[in-house]
């Protein structure tokens, strides 16, 4: 296995969060915070430690091959939080808290801790902002780019293959990655002006602008968007949330290359809009006829807020603009269950995905088919073609271990005495990459800093499952893979 390459590239990226620290300090320095000095130390130490590794593995790297790409892929997102922790350390948090409040950043679940955010250094705000901003661009790229090559929970049905004639989207994974990042940014510029004409000052537009796009939800205020309900910026949100959770090989097509075909022809967009609607119909009906009557007397302010609330969790944003947990029973379930739908496969939003919502769908209903009728051959079919038994087994290997992960960690939150509706949503949130779980304590209303230190280490592992696809770990984990 060549580790040298593994680190090399460690080590660059550890060089480049470290000067991703220093428009924080330039901030608090502009503000005249006493403060400055966190992002300074911080910004030092990272790129020195960066530098080190960099030096350190610098020589002739050859060909890396997957079992490097899979060691890659988990050691980036284990050892990059830790260097992102350094600010929150600086500023007096325990190390379970800073080091949970970067996981959450970077793998854009935006479960917080920390609390006073309207009197906090900006510096910090934007720390935060950026951390899901980077983590988001990280994500995709990793999903897009890098998973199908390894072959990761049935992500190679996404190799960016099209109908043109050279049969790829673009040829290199540098041009891919090239593609995407512009698309990003181009997106996440468009957000932050809009957010600006509806009310909110540069800095809250430029920090939502980053949260939003990344599917990370983290806020400069206490109240999340409520904060925000009295402008236009929710309708702003909810568009430029609903585009997060979408492919973002597709955006780029349709915003680089001017097709619009594959968007329109990929079943993913057509389950991710149909869920949407139908979740935030089920809530409005529900609320306006039992919660809230008499039935449509404020069918659209409702709707609005069903809606927003409703793709911020499937999604995995996170923001909320309402206390949805004090809707109802009903409505608490369905937002449970849009906790871990997700959004499609190639976006920053989190979840199962569509694609594997619907061949998990298509599996089940033909396996039922052949019990009923054994010599019936009932093959599964997806955007028009046959599914293969490899993408189908690693579809199911990844429910199972969503599912199986979720379990484990609802059974350890459990274990500190928190109440059963905390332990569920906290695994839920976590494992899913969302947020705000649901009741009092880790609801849209509070934060994760009153669980206990060992809930809050579960609740980041399962951050770190989540986002990096299950299999991937578990392949790091096994002995084969060290022996090669």
């Amino acid at each position: 296995m060549q580790l040298r390459s593994v680190f090399l590239a460690i080590g660059i990226m550890t060089v480049l969060l470290g000067m991703a620290m220093i428009p924080c300090a330039l901030i608090d320095m502009a503000d005249g915070r006493q403060e400055t000095y966190v992002f300074e130390v911080s910004s030092f130490g990272s790129i020195l430690i960066g530098s080190c590794i960099w030096v350190l593995s610098r020589g002739d790297v050859e060909r890396t091959g997957q079992r490097e790409g899979f060691l890659l892929t988990v050691l980036v997102w284990v050892f990059l939080p830790m260097i992102a922790a350094i600010p929150f350390l600086a500023l007096g948090m325990s190390f379970t808290d800073a080091l949970f409040e970067s996981i959450s950043g970077l793998t854009t679940t935006g479960a917080t801790v920390m609390t006073g955010l309207d009197d906090m250094p900006r510096g910090i705000l934007l720390w935060r902002a950026i951390l899901q901003w980077i983590g988001g661009i990280g994500i995709i790229v990793t999903a897009i780019a890098i998973l199908p090559q390894l072959r990761v929970g049935g992500m190679q049905l996404f190799e960016l293959e099209s109908s043109d004639i050279s049969g790829k989207f673009l040829p290199r994974i540098t041009d891919i990655a090239a593609y995407l990042g512009l698309t990003y940014l181009l997106i996440s510029v468009l957000c932050a002006f809009l957010y600006y004409l509806t009310g909110m000052g540069w800095f809250d537009a430029i920090a939502h602008a980053m949260t939003t796009m990344s599917a990370g939800g983290y806020s400069t205020h206490d109240a999340s968007f409520g904060y925000f309900n009295d402008t236009n910026a929710p309708y702003v949100a909810t568009f430029f949330m609903f585009v997060a959770g979408l492919p973002f090989s597709l955006l780029a097509m349709l915003m680089l290359q001017g097709r619009i075909r594959p968007m329109l022809s990929d079943p993913q967009p057509r389950l991710y809009v149909a869920l949407a609607l139908v979740f935030s119909t089920i809530i409005v009906v529900y609320h306006e006829a039992v919660v809230d009557p008499p039935v449509f007397d404020h069918i659209f302010h409702g709707f609005k807020e069903a809606l927003f609330n409703i793709i911020s969790i499937m999604t995995g944003t996170g923001y909320a603009s309402a206390p949805y947990d004090t809707w109802g029973q009903p409505v608490m379930v369905v937002f449970l269950g849009a906790t871990f739908v997700g959004g499609c496969a190639g976006s920053a939003a989190c979840g199962l995905k569509m694609f594997r919502l619907e061949i998990a769908a298509k599996t089940i209903l033909a396996y039922s088919q052949k019990m009923v009728q054994p010599h019936r051959r009932t093959p599964v079919r997806y955007a028009g073609k046959t599914v293969d038994e490899e993408v189908l087994q690693s579809v199911m290997v990844f429910v199972s271990l969503y599912l199986l992960t979720f379990l484990v960690a609802a059974a350890l939150i459990s274990l500190t005495g928190v109440d059963a509706l905390t332990a569920i949503s906290g695994a839920a949130t976590s494992v899913s990459n969302v947020g705000p779980g649901l009741g009092p304590m880790i609801g849209p209303s509070g934060t994760f800093q009153l669980l206990p230190d060992f809930a809050k280490w579960v609740c980041a592992v399962a951050m770190l499952l989540g986002r990096l696809e299950f299999v991937a770990v578990f392949v790091v984990l096994t002995r084969r893979f060290w022996r090669g």
